[in-house]
């Protein structure tokens, strides 16, 4: 449990709740280490209490969404992060440098007075949190379906792709627990933090990787590469790492990526036909929140009508990492037919890919 951490809701709206999101950032951020943005945060939230003007706070406070599902303070977050990357604010640097004793709130205010146009976008999609360490979760999942006896030639569709960085994960390296997956010495390298059994060690390969957004980035176009940076906590020095390293690779060959939404392409790719011998995976990582309901419904009506019709030559699985939000973890749970369908809780792990705390 996240010390301060009110547990509500997610859907909730309305008065209150706009104040509570933010209250509930500043403690998570405090929990995970994210000092600096959770200062950000906390100024923002007491600009909101004391009625600080102008179009941002205003179109914040009116918002008209759940400001938790819709994860308004870090979509905030990110506009005021960009500003200090591109150094367009300096007054910001005295935050995002970790000097003490300012005044936090009247140097985030002088910014959103002074950004308005800028900032406003910001607000107008969910936060675009792509990292490549989240991989290391669906190859822990492909192994231990090899290990259940489906072919470990995986078919890869992804929701939620962001700018694909997970979309190239067969051209990472992988130490999971010991054992050893993927090419030497790899674009990157993971190793993360095990508790619990190794996973099993299976010889697996990717066959293709495809996946979607519905609003793709480009990390070759240095202006939508700053914007997943901004929502990098400015803490996380190894992300900025990988994410230059996923530039680089993007580069050389970009990820396949489609503007659509979750349900349309997940209907579409179930549709086309599947190469015996091969597993269709579909996985997603920290999206399903934003998700749309009916969507959601879609998605999972499809994925089931699919995996009835499942045989053993041509198996379907379903690979989530997805934050438990009463118990306030992320969990890697996964399905799969023919074989019931159950879900089957893998393993709790981190968002970003620093540790897996294996339960299988």
């Amino acid at each position: 449990m996240v010390q301060g951490y009110q547990f509500t809701d997610i859907a909730a709206k309305g008065e209150g709740m706009v104040v509570a999101a933010f209250d509930n950032q500043v403690a998570y951020c405090t929990q995970a280490g994210a000092e600096i943005t959770a200062r950000v945060v906390a100024a923002l939230r007491d600009l909101l209490e004391r009625g600080e003007g102008g179009a941002v706070l205003d179109a914040v406070r009116a918002w008209p969404g759940a400001p938790l599902a819709d994860a308004l303070p870090l979509r905030l977050a990110g506009g005021i992060h960009a500003l200090h990357l591109k150094g367009t604010e300096p007054a910001l640097k005295a935050i995002y440098n970790g000097t003490q004793g300012v005044d936090d709130a009247a140097i985030v205010a002088t910014a959103l007075h002074r950004h308005e146009a800028a900032l406003l976008p910001w607000l107008d999609g969910p936060p675009q949190t792509n990292e490549a360490g989240r991989s290391n979760n669906f190859i822990a999942a492909m192994l231990w379906l090899a290990d259940r006896g489906l072919p470990p030639r995986f078919q890869c569709l992804e929701i939620g792709s962001s700018a694909g960085i997970n979309l190239m994960l067969d051209r990472y390296h992988y130490d999971l627990a010991g054992v050893q997956v993927g090419p030497e010495p790899g674009a990157m390298r993971f190793a993360p933090e095990w508790t619990g059994n190794p996973p099993p060690s299976q010889a697996i390969g990717i066959v293709s990787t495809r996946g979607c957004d519905v609003a793709p980035v480009d990390l070759t176009d240095p202006d939508e590469a700053l914007r997943l940076k901004a929502y990098i906590w400015p803490e996380h020095t190894v992300r900025f790492e990988r994410m230059a390293a996923a530039i680089a690779e993007a580069a050389k060959s970009p990820p396949d990526l489609v503007a659509m939404n979750a349900a349309d392409f997940v209907e579409a790719e179930l549709a086309k036909p599947q190469a015996a011998g091969t597993t269709r995976v579909l996985m997603h990582s920290i999206v399903w929140q934003y998700v749309p309901e009916d969507q959601r419904a879609r998605v999972t009506a499809a994925m089931e009508a699919a995996g009835a019709a499942a045989t053993p030559e041509r198996p379907l699985a379903w690979i989530a990492l997805e934050a438990n939000r009463v118990l306030h973890n992320h969990e890697l749970v996964v399905r799969y037919w023919p074989g019931g369908g159950e879900p089957v809780m893998l393993a709790r792990a981190h968002p970003h890919g620093a540790s897996i705390a294996w339960q299988a």
